[in-house]
């Protein structure tokens, strides 16, 4: 079973970019499908091709995927397709890239599915490519796409080129597809202190995996080296999935390195910037900054936030929003223009403002929210943000203990501590507003109608899912706040002395949220029938009770005796 928060990302090239009534048709397939979102649409008219990139749950990007192409099939006909770009049919390719809480596996076993209900549904022929290929010559879209449209009717006569899915027979309104499952494709480009596009090719060649065609004596001008079969030999670079070219910008006065990452799991971001760095140094040249074009996941700014602060000997456990801020300074990310997160990364893009509501909220609103005749933010979600407070607390004290003088052989051990405290912080953060929307749910459960006997057994399954939901929220409050007390516990023995009285703060709030949590379990499971699952709670929920007491008793113990000690 697929995870429920997964997200997958789909960029289908159609043949076309020079007619709107062509694309419109296109689009409004895909803006059709609920749970989609629409990120880009770009149409190039030299090319005469149009690039779309949507993005969502994995069932609701496939049904989008199918629509598009079933559309692209009635609005283009490729007998009258002109353009620069290599094609091979409406749509040419339409790629299924995994973005999170996904496996690329899993996902090209999403781009089966497709490609089987676009080839029985739809009768077109599909190749299935790169980590959905079935053979090992069908990896590479250029290989599947050699002879392009016009040779598209003598590939398919060949018994080696028949396609995974659909018929074998030429259409010639429609051509083929290739569908398939392809890693996160970042464009990234390089910005160098040099308008000369041969130094900026240089060091492209330097980086990317397919490296430079090897001369003789002098490295861009002498005579081709060439093996026993008269192929030019090759120089490999030095970044695997990494491809890349040098051109000067007229627009910026300045050359740039521009690369494609196709996988960026084998060679992330800040891989990317270091070597180009290193490269343009060796060339007398220096990097200046770097520039995102499109989109980029949220791991691989977080990635790299931790690399640059690990360079530095810094302490990791910090927030989201800094740990993207470290990433956007150390690679020059603003040279040319202001990078805004909820813009060019994918998950922030898509975050829905709702899911946030309380937590977005400044802490003067958040308090009068609380106070005023609304009953949310009730008990459960003001337990859950006195527990974000508490393992904040821990963490603050983790994080100055990292930076003491004469602590710095200590930092890692420090920065652990605060890594973690701070994924408390995250969890109990989103408990704050999922406690809220679960209280919503139950409302709308008593608000089912009940005229008849199927309706109230419908809405008294209702009430009781949400109830039980109700139940299990607050639980997970108490799980992680317990939780959280450990950072605390650790912080009061090791910690900066300067600042025990915050690891004391810490655990009082953490208890603070551990107790107004039970208190919410406790209301909620009288009303469910399942006895056997309350008894479970009550039960968990007492340990965990306990657990707290004992540890608060401990930490502010301790914090009381250092204090006391001066």
């Amino acid at each position: 079973m697929l995870n429920p928060n997964a997200l997958v990302e789909c960029v289908p090239n159609f043949s076309t970019g020079r007619d709107p009534a062509e694309i419109r048709p296109i689009i409004t397939a895909i803006q059709s499908v609920d749970g989609v979102r629409l990120l880009d649409v770009d149409a190039g008219r030299a090319t005469n091709r149009t690039v779309v990139t949507f993005v969502g749950a994995p069932a609701p990007v496939v049904e989008a995927a199918f629509r598009a192409i079933k559309a692209a099939a009635e609005s283009i006909d490729m007998r009258f397709h002109e353009g620069e770009h290599p094609r091979l049919g409406a749509t040419d390719v339409c790629p299924l890239v995994p973005v999170s809480g996904i496996t690329i596996q899993e996902t090209a076993e999403l781009a089966a599915d497709l490609g089987r209900r676009v080839g029985d549904e739809l009768g077109i022929p599909v190749y299935l490519y790169d980590r959905a290929a079935t053979r090992p010559e069908r990896h590479s879209l250029s290989a599947i796409r050699s002879g392009e449209y016009e040779g598209l009717e003598r590939k398919l006569a060949d018994s080696e080129w028949a396609p995974d899915f659909g018929p074998t027979v030429f259409d010639p309104r429609t051509g083929a597809t290739v569908i398939g499952a392809r890693t996160f494709l970042v464009a990234y480009n390089v910005n160098l202190n040099t308008t000369s596009v041969r130094r900026a090719n240089a060091v492209a060649f330097d980086l990317r995996e397919h490296g430079r065609v090897k001369r003789q004596d002098d490295p861009l001008t002498g005579e081709i080296e060439r093996g026993p079969d008269g192929e030019p030999l090759r120089e490999p670079g030095r970044l695997e999935a990494v491809k890349g070219i040098g051109w000067y910008i007229e627009e910026y006065g300045f050359a740039q390195v521009s690369l494609n990452l196709t996988d960026i799991e084998t060679t992330p971001l800040h891989t990317v910037f270091d070597a180009a760095c290193q490269a343009a140094e060796e060339r007398g040249m220096r990097v200046t900054g770097s520039e995102l074009v499109g989109m980029v996941p949220l791991a691989a700014m977080l990635d790299a936030g931790r690399h640059y602060l690990r360079r530095q000997e810094r302490s990791i456990g910090v927030s989201e929003d800094e740990m993207i801020r470290t990433a956007v300074r150390s690679m020059g990310l603003e040279e040319i223009r202001p990078f805004d997160p909820d813009a060019k990364i994918i998950e922030r893009a898509l975050r829905d403002p709702a899911a946030t509501r309380l937590v977005s909220m400044t802490l003067t609103g958040f308090a009068h929210e609380a106070a005023s005749e609304s009953s949310v933010p009730g008990g459960g979600s003001v337990a859950a943000y006195l527990g974000a407070l508490g393992a904040a607390m821990g963490s603050m004290v983790a994080n100055l203990s990292s930076h003491k003088r004469g602590w710095d052989d200590r930092w890692e051990e420090f920065s652990g501590w605060a890594e973690r405290g701070h994924r408390h912080v995250d969890r109990l953060l989103t408990l704050v507003d999922e406690d809220t929307r679960a209280f919503d749910a139950l409302l709308d459960a008593y608000r089912l109608p009940k005229e008849s006997d199927a309706d109230r057994y419908t809405r008294s399954e209702a009430i009781q899912a949400a109830t039980r939901h109700a139940t299990e929220v607050p639980l997970d409050t108490m799980r992680e706040a317990v939780e959280s007390m450990e950072v605390m516990r650790a912080m009061s023995k090791i910690g900066l002395p300067s600042s025990i009285s915050d690891a004391g703060v810490g655990a009082l709030c953490a208890r603070a949220a551990v107790r107004g949590a039970l208190l919410n379990v406790r209301i909620n499971e009288s009303g469910l029938r399942d006895r056997d699952f309350v008894e479970r709670v009550l039960r968990e929920a007492a340990d965990l009770d306990r657990r707290a007491e004992a540890l608060e008793a401990e930490i502010v113990a301790r914090v009381e005796q250092a204090i006391d000690a001066g």
